[in-house]
């Protein structure tokens, strides 16, 4: 049985997994859906009452009735790299890609409709309130006047982004960013999400993987808005993780049918866990290599289904 890996072909977080399934003696395929059609050919077949399906890629082949497991970490665009590619051949590509995936009776980590969902910021917030996190308040408007009474009402108010840093560098984007009032007359230009402010002493990165928790935290620069951004003078440490945040995770896991997850916390000084965002593809690599956590291990075993498993260090090694 093959775990099969849809990312791009450089990605370092990727290649810590397959070493960690090599070690567990678990056959791997790795494919960018960018390399279909192409480099890598697929063949499904819908005959006789039945489904069977197949991928070839470097000469290695996986039977869908092989597949073990499904791990969407940075997959390319579907046809991305065909000689003539267009929007059409990307849609037809990924309708008999992902069409077939889907057909498989599999795990998945995450399965896209799930991973889909949980990238709107707005849903994950909801979630999050479900959840019995501590949320900080929030809105997201157009409306300059709504923008300007949440001001008034919470002083201290950080604007970001909803989807990410913004391609390019439009006018009206700003990055997380701690405003003061009057600031808004940009609002009615593009949705704003508006926060209150956390004042925090740590960030929190909380790595779930299936049933397994890895808490890392690293302390805050005074004043410090963004913890992505800028140099603390601090590194990422182990941290444990509190019963009620364990509770919480379990819940919101469970709501959104996430395999795995990436969670951001703002700590303030009496140590309390704001939630600011769940990130369904997280980056994990810099949590492992600065703290030494097995995070790579628990997504191989995952992939594996041997998730309640731990490996002796000595195996590791």
């Amino acid at each position: 049985m093959t775990v099969l890996i849809l990312t791009s072909e450089q990605d370092v977080t990727a290649d810590m997994v397959v070493a960690e399934l090599h070690l567990c003696s678990v056959p791997v395929m790795r494919l960018d859906p960018a390399d279909v059609p192409g480099k890598a050919v697929l063949s499904a077949d819908y005959a006789h009452g039945d489904f069977d399906g197949h991928l070839s890629v470097n000469g290695q082949v996986l039977s869908m009735g092989g597949l073990r497991s499904v791990w969407v970490r940075r997959p390319g665009e579907p046809a991305a790299h065909a000689s003539e590619s267009s929007s059409w051949l990307t849609a037809e590509t990924r309708q008999a890609l992902y069409g077939m995936l889907y057909s498989a009776p599999t795990r998945w980590m995450n399965h896209p409709r799930n991973a889909d969902q949980a990238r709107y910021k707005p849903w994950q917030l909801r979630i999050a309130h479900l959840s019995g996190f501590a949320v900080p308040p929030t809105v997201i408007t157009t409306a300059p006047r709504v923008a300007q009474q949440f001001a008034e009402e919470y002083r201290d108010v950080v604007v970001k982004s909803a989807s990410g840093p913004p391609p390019g560098d439009p006018a009206s984007a700003l990055p997380t960013t701690l405003v003061g009032p009057g600031a808004f007359s940009t609002v009615a230009a593009g949705p704003a999400l508006l926060q209150r402010y956390v004042p925090k002493s740590a960030d929190i990165r909380l790595t779930c993987v299936g049933p397994r928790l890895f808490g890392a935290r690293k302390r805050s620069a005074p004043g410090q808005v963004d913890g992505r951004y800028g140099d603390t003078g601090h590194a990422w440490q182990t941290t444990p993780v509190p019963d009620r945040i364990v509770k919480s995770v379990q819940e919101y896991l469970a709501l959104s049918g996430l395999a795995y997850a990436a969670f951001d916390f703002a700590e303030d000084e009496d140590g309390l866990w704001w939630f600011l965002e769940c990130n369904q593809a997280g980056q994990f690599g810099f949590v492992e290599l600065e703290t030494g956590q097995p995070i790579a291990e628990a997504v191989a075993l995952w992939l594996a289904g041997r998730a309640g498993e731990r490996r002796a260090p000595e195996s590791r090694g």
